[in-house]
């Protein structure tokens, strides 16, 4: 089993570009990634090809939907400052690995996504017997293993999306990873750790090689993870060398859970565009006003007099994302004491909202001025993301043979 142990700290996250994102990508993505840009090495992209595999008919709006959510980005948080913010047809890399990758994917892999079968039920309008749609796990693959990215942030719903991506870096390891002079070169960088450090790594790997000590492979594991003077194409080597394999060329990535945020839409289920149900980043106080105040309730409480039960009111899932504990059971007991109306229930929850949406709003504003400046971010970003996909297929190049005119 391959590992991903030495380049952990770096994250890679992408999202189609929908244009103008709602509360539901900001509770359910970008909280989460402006709090990952300071504790890991972010990069965060727009999946610009990925709308292609279920809107390639329809390319038109994608760069107003991409400037549109850049600036949701910006003004939620994200900082070009903190994480690497790129377009990801900005990096042919992607696309290329995605050629490679291919190569080497087992068809029966992809026919067995859930999603494949789940979008092409749910978008029957839509002709998705396509290549690119079939294939699209394996570019998601690529934009991953194309940083040697250590964790994707998904859901425990989404744990599985991620399988293909690291079954494919096996195999990918599996089938290249015997570079010439594997162990002369392993074993010289064994020597870079130090005396003390190589006699402990060698004795680790002839434990768990020769005795299978599970234990002995964790306490190695750690060692590499702590040591500070190997580069990080000696370090991935020693990973392969210390469980017996050859070279980890594209480390498996890990999923690094995340709260599932199932942020309530206006009508009580998930917010989505499709469902027609969201608040977005950018509506005005007043139109917040308007949706809240529009809002079905529990259907039973007909008259003002009528108590209520909040676990069937759509409002009353929206105040366990926005409203403190105390003042939620004081609404409580107003609603199924009928001692408040609907419209009392609702006021908190308006100003909760348009507190919380106001900085962002500011923000949005101060980018959506200047689109030169949000041009420039991605333009920057998408640089120094090629810069990192560069060296990864020159790696994965040279694995497979194809660097012969070098």
């Amino acid at each position: 089993m391959t590992t991903n142990q030495g380049t952990n700290q770096r994250v890679i996250s992408g999202m189609r570009p929908t244009g103008r994102l709602h509360l539901g990508h900001y509770h359910g993505v970008l909280k989460n990634w402006i709090e990952l840009q300071h504790n890991y090495e972010c990069f965060f992209f727009v999946a610009d090809w990925h709308a292609l595999t279920t809107h390639y008919e329809e390319p038109g709006d994608l760069q107003q939907y991409v400037t549109e959510m850049v600036i949701d980005w910006l003004a939620a948080g994200v900082s070009p400052g903190s994480a690497t913010l790129f377009v990801q047809s900005r990096v042919p890399e992607h696309a290329e690995l995605h050629l490679l990758l291919s190569m080497i994917t087992p068809l029966g892999w992809l026919e067995r996504v859930p999603t494949w079968k789940d979008q092409q039920e749910q978008l029957r309008e839509k002709d998705l017997a396509t290549y690119g749609f079939l294939g699209y796990p394996v570019l998601q693959s690529a934009d991953v293993l194309a940083y040697r990215a250590g964790m994707v942030p998904v859901g425990e719903d989404q744990v599985s999306h991620l399988e293909v991506t690291r079954e494919l870096a096996r195999r990918f390891n599996h089938l290249y990873g015997r570079e010439p002079g594997f162990a002369e070169k392993a074993e010289q960088a064994v020597d870079k750790m130090g005396k003390k450090a190589a006699k402990r790594y060698r004795d680790l790997r002839k434990r768990f090689q020769e005795h299978g000590e599970d234990e002995a492979l964790e306490v190695a594991r750690a060692m590499l993870e702590s040591q500070q003077n190997l580069s990080l194409k000696d370090r991935d080597r020693l990973f392969g060398y210390l469980e017996g394999g050859g070279k980890i060329i594209l480390p498996e990535p890990h999923p690094k859970l995340t709260p599932t945020a199932k942020m309530p839409g206006l009508d009580g289920r998930k917010m989505s565009k499709s469902y027609g149900n969201t608040i977005s980043l950018r509506s005005e106080p007043q139109e917040v006003e308007s949706q809240i105040r529009t809002m079905p309730t529990d259907p039973a409480r007909v008259r003002r007099t009528d108590p209520g039960t909040p676990e069937k009111c759509p409002v009353w899932e929206l105040h366990q994302v926005y409203t403190g504990e105390e003042e939620r059971g004081e609404l409580y007991e107003g609603c199924t004491t009928a001692g408040i109306g609907c419209l009392d229930c609702k006021k908190p929850l308006i100003a909760s909202i348009q507190e919380e949406l106001a900085p962002i709003q500011e923000r949005a504003r101060e980018y959506a001025s200047d689109p030169g400046l949000v041009r420039s971010i991605m333009v920057e970003g998408s640089e120094a993301a090629r810069e990192e996909a560069r060296e990864t297929l020159e790696e994965v190049r040279r694995a497979m043979g194809l660097d012969y005119l070098r």
